[in-house]
């Protein structure tokens, strides 16, 4: 079942306070992720940055990257000396992005 948040506009009308309920919600998703930016630290925004340049935008390459260097396998950019930090940054900011459907490319200063 889809999110009432996707629901294309039918055309019907909806009610004021329905209205002002779906922009509490998105003011306070976008609170918490204002929130989660603030608190990155610059190892965070430099992984996003090399996401979003290096990587197209997504994770899993750059995940796979960092793997295979630990794994001793080849791979694409040498990113730090910890790599198992950056790996356990990567997945937690994978996730946020994933549970507020956002890129936090989208909401970091870039250097």
């Amino acid at each position: 079942m889809a999110e009432p948040s996707r629901n294309k506009d039918n055309g019907s009308t909806s009610s004021p306070s329905r209205a002002k309920s779906k922009e509490k919600g998105k003011t306070a998703v976008s609170e918490e992720v204002s929130d989660f930016v603030k608190g990155l630290s610059e190892e965070h925004r430099m992984l996003i940055v090399l996401k979003s340049k290096l990587y197209d935008g997504t994770w899993e390459p750059m995940l796979d990257d960092l793997r295979n260097r630990l794994d001793g396998k080849p791979y694409i950019f040498k990113l730090a000396n910890r790599i198992q930090d950056d790996i356990e940054h990567i997945e937690q900011m994978e996730a946020f992005e994933a549970e507020h459907k956002i890129d936090l490319a989208d909401y970091i200063d870039w250097p």
